[in-house]
C-alpha cells in the first residue's frame, strides 16, 4: 500500500530529507558504504538514537539499504539506493550555494 504523497514536489522532498541529520547521513553514504560506527562518528553531534531513528525512516522511505551479516558480533553496513543516489544532485547544488555563501559574508 502506497503512502499519501503531498501535492507539492518540494513538501515531499522536503519531509524526505528536510532534516538536518538526514542530509548529512546522505552527504556521507555518498562516499560509499558505511557501518553504524563510521556514521555515528561522522555525522558531528547526532545521538545514537537520533542516528537509529533517522535510519529507520530513511529506510522505509526507500532512500537507503541495510545489510545485515550473520557474524558474531553482527555487522551492519549501510548504502544509498538507486532513489536515494539520485539526490547527488541537490546536495552538490548545496555544496555550490554554501560555498558561495560562506565566500560573500567573510568578504
Amino acid at each position: 500500500m502506497k503512502k499519501e504523497l503531498p501535492a507539492c514536489p518540494v513538501e515531499i522532498t522536503m519531509g524526505l530529507i528536510g532534516e538536518k541529520w538526514k542530509v548529512l547521513i546522505i552527504r556521507d553514504l555518498l562516499t560509499g558504504t558505511k557501518r553504524f560506527g563510521e556514521l555515528k562518528k561522522s555525522v558531528t553531534g547526532i545521538t545514537q538514537k537520533v542516528l537509529t531513528n533517522n535510519l529507520r525512516q530513511m529506510e522505509a522511505d526507500g532512500l537507503i539499504k541495510r545489510k545485515v551479516y550473520a557474524e558474531v558480533p553482527p555487522r551492519v553496513e549501510y548504502s544509498l539506493t538507486k532513489t536515494g543516489l539520485s539526490l547527488k544532485p541537490i546536495l552538490d547544488s548545496m555544496v555550490s550555494w554554501g560555498i558561495s555563501y560562506r565566500e560573500n559574508q567573510t568578504k
